[in-house]
């Protein structure tokens, strides 16, 4: 069992917005779904929390209702080996959301995203300051990260 898990607060999205999250990544599930019963506040026998699954991460969903809304302030990552990777999760989530910057998106809920590829990061890390300068000028430059581009700035 996970100790610390992310808690989604949807309006009354929940279990569509999970749906929507099972159907992007693999080996995902849903591991229990609790229903307001008599004393509410929401719908008898509506979803009030469902704790699923994200390829191996354990998250909560819960229909609190409109007070709170989702900001950039917290996000999901999801670290891709490949641009197939990316351009999967980046085509999936963007669907009916918005583009940011830097690999940065809003699902259609409203949920940021980083969308990161592996080899942005081990570039990042290198001490050689003028082909990270350029890269990260690249980079600010994109709303998906292209990985071929990135490389290409790096090296110069």
């Amino acid at each position: 069992m996970q100790r610390i898990s992310p808690c989604l607060w949807f309006d009354n999205q929940a279990e569509e917005a999970v749906k929507f999250y099972l159907s992007i990544f693999r080996n995902s599930k849903i591991k229990s779904t609790t229903r307001f019963g008599e004393a509410g506040p929401g719908p008898k026998g509506s979803v009030m929390v469902i704790a699923f699954e994200l390829d191996g991460v354990e998250l909560i969903a819960l229909n609190g209702g409109p007070i709170f809304k989702f900001n950039e302030a917290v996000s999901l990552s999801i670290s891709c080996q490949s641009q197939a990777e990316v351009d999967h999760y980046w085509n999936k989530l963007t669907a009916g959301g918005t583009e940011s910057q830097c690999g940065w998106l809003k699902d259609k809920y409203g949920v940021s995203w980083q969308v990161v590829p592996l080899p942005l990061t081990e570039l990042m890390a290198s001490s050689d300051a003028p082909r990270v300068k350029r890269m990260t000028e690249a980079m600010f430059k994109m709303k998906k990260l292209d990985i071929a581009a990135l490389e290409k700035a790096y090296s110069g």
